[in-house]
């Protein structure tokens, strides 16, 4: 089974996995997290990630970042190895909800399900009208939204 640990701006990476566990309680154990703090140094926080990849105690982590380029990826870059610990940056809600799923698949396919997962898991939703009210047509001069 793999483990995943999520390294964001604070407090985005505890946030995450509070959500993450509220669909998969019982995966407490697989998932960590670590909210980078603007004040502490890279080497610190390097430290701290790599003493939760030893608590996790998986065979193979994957390491999710919040954005490409900003601290917390650019630490995880020193922290994964390629072999045993993959990363991905741009951790979103859905990517974790398919990665926590397939946890038990190879590190290969834990990636790519991570990557459909979050980019099908973004999606534009139909804006419709409040119930009970018409939406106004684009030529309407009356300018007025709101209903008395």
């Amino acid at each position: 089974m793999n483990g995943i640990l999520i390294m964001a701006h604070a407090p985005l990476a505890s946030a995450l996995r509070t959500c993450v566990l509220h669909v998969f309680p019982d995966s407490a154990d697989a998932i960590a997290a670590l909210d980078v703090q603007a004040q502490v140094p890279p080497e610190e926080t390097l430290a701290q990630a790599r003493a939760l990849m030893r608590q996790l105690g998986t065979p193979q982590t994957l390491v999710v970042a919040d954005v490409f380029g900003a601290t917390p990826c650019n630490v995880a870059q020193k922290l994964v190895d390629g072999v045993r610990s993959r990363l991905i940056a741009g951790v979103n809600l859905p990517m974790l909800l398919r990665t926590v799923s397939y946890r038990h698949e190879s590190m290969d396919a834990l990636i790519s399900r991570a990557m459909i997962g979050a980019t099908q898991g973004v999606i534009q939703v139909a804006v419709t009208a409040p119930q009970y009210q018409a939406r106004r047509a684009p030529h309407d001069q009356d300018h007025r939204d709101h209903q008395q």
